[in-house]
């Protein structure tokens, strides 16, 4: 028996549409600050992904989880020792090599169009496919129910050596593109009836993923890679799903490749609506004309944490650093903050103009081997507590107690605040402050400037002297044709005109729906805000 997703509801399938893929989730980290690698680390993890329980979710049996898996450093001398044993190959050196799990069809032959796919697509970008592993899973030693088992994929690891004049953030934007361009091809196929069963969950030199449609007790259960000694890593970062009113699904478990959510993004049509148009007009002088392989930067059948996870990879890929992007995202509430610094609103003033911010309530983990931190939108409503030992560990979750800390050991605790970041430097071995991180961001260029110069204002443009359309003999007789009335007049217009200030009414607005009423509406009757 198989298992599959519907269809939108726009393919006469039913009500279901992708874009009410909504979580909200339990999410943590745990890492050492000065980038020490172990494997206790990796269990530590476990630990706090497994006293997360009760904020992921279960179908209607209680051993098909939602969604749970956990992010690491690439585990060099675990990948060196399985390539070896189980491929008979010697891996370069790290970051001459990347590693990636990938989900493959259960179906022999369309398991073996996607691999040939992925081998040409990194022929094309130059890289050298080394070897693909089959990734060891025990589902009775997990004991995972008979939803997740039927839905399940062929898991598999990827390894890609760098082509001979690359290396560090060149790779990895090739490394993007050979996934970008096989996931394209291959999810759209048509002829695969498993065409969703392909799914690269991560591909880097620097970070992995072992996630699936599993509860966090049953991931270290699943994948026993993650018992082995020799996995090690100096940063692990866990997430539980509750995949609120939606499907759970394989790939859809998180973390995603750079992060992981606990929250909704309730913005989300319009942020993938304005990448969409983006694409455009979007250029890049790291891609050149490589630039259109990238399209849609937005995949399909993404929740809205796989969405903000699509965007975030795309700025990073672009040139602009993990924090840099995390800011342009999920902005502070900047416009009427008296109190801020000058340069830190221009900076956000301008980014305003190239992204709007993504909303939550949306409390974000993310990583790129190099940072690990967290993030709280700006309104604030999702709970993230963190703690700094003296053994120079940080430990942060959506709540306090996941793992048993010595009160002694304590150094630092605090909380996620509205707008703000917590941010660890592996490779300067600290915790960095919001207000650093933010300051040097906003004094990296010319903001204020480049607004001055480049802003166009209302107020900058002039009408020729003659007004349009307002000749008195026929303005009434067009009003009304066109829907004015004088509720309009008196309730909308005339305070916009007169007082500056858009009119407020009380909810539960019962007039009828423009698509349904019997009467002549107005256009903009016909477009409503969700």
């Amino acid at each position: 028996m198989s298992f599959h997703l519907p269809e939108n509801y726009c393919s006469g399938a039913g009500l279901y549409r992708t874009e009410f893929e909504k979580d909200a989730c339990g999410v943590g980290f745990v890492a050492h600050i000065k980038g020490k690698r172990s494997h206790q680390i990796v269990q530590d993890a476990n630990r706090i992904s497994c006293s997360m329980d009760h904020r992921g979710a279960r179908g209607s049996e209680a051993n098909t989880g939602d969604g749970a898996g956990i992010l690491t450093a690439l585990p060099h001398e675990f990948l060196a020792k399985v390539a070896s044993s189980d491929l008979g190959i010697d891996l370069p050196e790290p970051g001459r090599f990347a590693a990636g799990m990938v989900f493959l069809p259960p179906n022999r032959e369309q398991r073996k169009k996607c691999k040939a796919v992925v081998a040409h697509a990194c022929a094309e970008e130059g890289q050298t496919l080394v070897g693909w592993r089959k990734v060891p899973t025990d589902p009775e030693a997990a004991d995972i129910g008979h939803s997740a088992r039927a839905a399940a994929p062929y898991f598999a690891q990827l390894f890609i050596a760098a082509g001979d004049d690359l290396e560090g953030d060149a790779f990895e934007r090739k490394l993007y593109l050979i996934r970008k361009r096989a996931s394209h091809l291959l999810r759209n196929d048509k002829s695969l009836s498993q065409a969703k069963s392909f799914y690269v969950c991560s591909l880097s030199t620097k970070v992995i993923i072992y996630k699936g449609m599993l509860t966090p007790d049953q991931v270290f259960r699943f994948y026993p890679d993650l018992n082995d000694p020799d996995y090690k890593s100096h940063l692990a970062l866990v997430h539980s799903r509750f995949s609120t009113n939606t499907f759970p699904s394989w790939d859809r478990a998180q973390p995603n490749r750079f992060m992981s959510h606990n929250g909704e993004i309730n913005t989300l049509r319009g942020n993938v609506n304005w990448m969409t148009a983006r694409e455009g007009v979007v250029a890049s002088d790291l891609f050149g004309a490589s630039i259109t392989k990238i399209f849609p930067v937005v995949e399909p059948d993404c929740s809205d944490s796989g969405t903000f996870d699509n965007v975030l990879e795309f700025l990073l890929m672009t040139g602009r650093t993990l924090q840099e992007a995390v800011m342009m995202m999920v902005p502070e509430a900047w416009q009427k903050q008296d109190l801020m610094a000058e340069s830190k609103r221009k900076f956000y003033e301008f980014n305003s103009c190239l992204m709007e911010p993504w909303d939550g309530p949306a409390s974000i983990a993310f990583t790129d081997g190099r940072y690990i931190g967290a993030v709280l939108d700006r309104n604030g409503l999702r709970p993230s507590r963190y703690y700094l030992t003296h053994d120079d560990r940080v430990i942060m979750a959506s709540e306090v107690g996941v793992l048993p800390v010595e009160p002694e050991l304590i150094a630092k605790k605090g909380r996620l605040e509205p707008g703000r970041m917590f941010l660890v430097d592996f490779e300067n071995g600290r915790l960095i402050p919001d207000e650093e991180i933010k300051n040097e961001f906003a004094n990296r260029n010319p903001y204020d400037e480049w607004l001055r110069e480049n802003r166009i204002e209302l107020a900058d443009l002039h009408p020729g002297s003659k007004s349009q359309g307002f000749d008195s003999d026929t303005l009434l007789a067009r009003m009304q044709a066109f829907g004015f009335t004088i509720e309009t007049m008196q309730f909308m217009l005339l305070p916009l005109l007169h007082q500056l200030r858009d009119p407020v009414g009380s909810m539960g607005n019962d007039s009828t729906l423009a698509c349904l009423s019997d009467n002549p509406r107005m256009v903009y009757d016909y477009f409503k805000q969700l």
